[in-house]
């Protein structure tokens, strides 16, 4: 059989990897499942052109297996009594549907061809036919592949069945390290600069395989299977963009939507025994305090836990309800003490699972001398995750809902990161940049007896501002802090402090 021949003689170990994993599962499902029980949903796509052969490769193997065992024939690799399923859509590209057709004729499948919607074409199928399983090309980073497992039951509203996802774990460029090795035939659309297909309203050929061509003077794509960076994958897909407020200039920084008077609230959680043992000093926390304090955010908490997948959890998880943004460092990384994405995936209730996008930014950085399984370097909590890119980082910043994770180690590492994060938040909203601080400092000799009351009234005359005191030293002068996002509350809140003293007293 050309697959498992093909495949025998690889020298790719991560792609044999995946492809013994992938047949793994198919076998599972074959012996868990009779063939009429069984069915394959087909899209055209080269994901699941993919599956189409390694169902083809184990169901040979389980077949010969079996004819093996019991002395009789090899099986026939001519038949694929595998019922197939192809949704056919008004959308559609004709290329995919041609593909779909010409597929069916030469490997000799079972077609079933659904003119309704999915949902409504399964109860109809599952209805007429004992179907209790269906193989789907599913992988990671896919919108519905959100909580999927290789076995996973269908979700409650929809018909029973059970969903199988063999190459739920390939990546991009196992997809194509796959279609070449085995010199299968794939949709032509992918040989003109596609690398997702959705349907002809939502897709376009991805403009980073773009050249243009000097000797006829326009431009041409180069083929699917030439794009480097899989992460980019669906750069062919089009969007609609959400609005997005004006942008306006605060401090000298572009941002967008600058709330006045309004004080977004952060917490910020280091994770590192050494921190806590005296070891290392962290000098991150408060610079990172001072950075969101220069765009109008109040650190209200500053915790370091243990790098412990409970302690990180339990700290996330009480205050990311509590506050707008939770900032979390330290404790990231492929050693065994790095804990804390496990941390945040247990706090928001999800699992850690390998990110095809993350991953392509660890082969790139790694390349083939590295060390370490970069598989499970890359796993991230699942489907939560928003990776946010910049041209100034290696390795990008992750958000999870409201919790941002930094990779950070230093505070040089700590100002490019903010950079980009600034950067970003001018153009994507990422953070919120608020209306900064108005703050006024009055230096006074008097005791803190002497003070005491006049500022306690103060701060009660004046519940929106921030009133602070504090020495340098014991003996040193007090120092009183009086800032809010009003300068004229501010000003009226100092004035009010000085009427109750003589003027030589600050």
């Amino acid at each position: 059989m050309e697959i498992v021949e093909a495949m025998r003689e690889c020298d790719d170990r991560r792609l044999k990897t995946k492809y013994n994993n992938a047949v793994f599962v198919i076998q599972r499902a074959l012996a868990l499942y009779s063939v009429e029980e069984l069915a394959f949903s087909f899209n055209g796509g080269k994901d699941s052109t993919v599956l189409l052969h390694l169902l083809r490769a184990g169901y040979f193997l389980h077949k010969s297996g079996k004819e093996s065992r019991h002395g009789g024939p090899t099986g026939n690799e001519s038949k694929f009594p595998i019922r197939t399923i192809y949704f056919e859509s008004p959308s559609a590209f004709p290329e995919i549907n041609s593909f779909t057709y010409e597929l069916a004729r030469t490997y000799n499948l079972l077609l079933d061809i659904i003119r309704q919607d999915f949902k409504s074409g399964l109860e109809g199928l599952l209805k007429a036919n004992p179907v209790r399983a269906i193989f789907l090309g599913v992988r990671i980073g896919d919108p519905t592949a959100v909580g999927q497992e290789q076995f996973t039951p269908s979700s409650p509203g929809w018909p029973p069945f059970m969903r199988v996802n063999p190459i739920l774990d390939w990546s991009y460029r196992d997809v194509w390290a796959f279609l070449l090795k085995c010199k299968v035939v794939y949709c032509a659309l992918y040989d003109q600069g596609y690398t997702s297909i959705g349907s002809i309203y939502d897709t376009v050929p991805n403009s980073l395989l773009c050249v243009t061509n000097p000797s006829v003077g326009k431009d041409e794509y180069r083929p699917a299977y030439l794009l480097s960076d899989g992460r980019l994958e669906r750069a062919g897909r089009v969007k609609k963009l959400a609005h997005r407020g004006n942008v306006s200039s605060s401090n000298g920084m572009a941002c967008v939507e600058v709330h006045r008077h309004c004080i977004p609230t952060a917490s910020i959680i280091a994770v590192g025994d050494q921190i806590l043992s005296g070891t290392s000093e962290d000098a991150i926390g408060s610079a990172l305090c001072k950075k969101l304090h220069s765009v109008g955010w109040s650190v209200t908490q500053l915790d370091v836990v243990r790098n412990d997948i409970d302690s990180v959890a339990e700290a996330v998880d009480i205050k990311k309800s509590r506050h707008d943004m939770v900032f979390i460092y330290g404790g990231v990384g492929p050693l065994h003490s790095d804990v804390t994405l496990a941390g945040v995936a247990k706090a928001l209730g999800v699992r850690l699972a390998p990110d095809e996008e993350f991953e392509e930014y660890l082969r790139h950085i790694i390349h083939s001398g590295g060390t370490g399984d970069r598989n499970e370097m890359a796993q991230l909590p699942e489907g939560i995750t928003e990776l946010l890119h910049h041209e100034n980082l290696t390795v990008p910043l992750m958000k999870c809902e409201n919790v941002l994770i930094l990779t950070a180690t230093n505070l040089s590492e700590l100002d490019k990161e903010w950079n980009s994060l600034l950067e970003l938040s001018a153009s994507g909203g990422v953070l919120t940049l608020a209306e900064p601080f108005v703050s006024k400092s009055l230096t006074t000799t008097l005791s803190d007896v002497e003070a005491a009351q006049p500022l306690s009234s103060l701060g009660m005359a004046f519940p929106d501002l921030y009133i602070g005191c504090h020495r340098k030293s014991r003996t040193g002068p007090l120092i009183i802090t009086v800032e809010g996002k009003d300068q004229a509350r501010v000003q009226s809140a100092v004035e009010a402090l000085t009427k109750k003293f003589q003027a030589v007293a600050f």
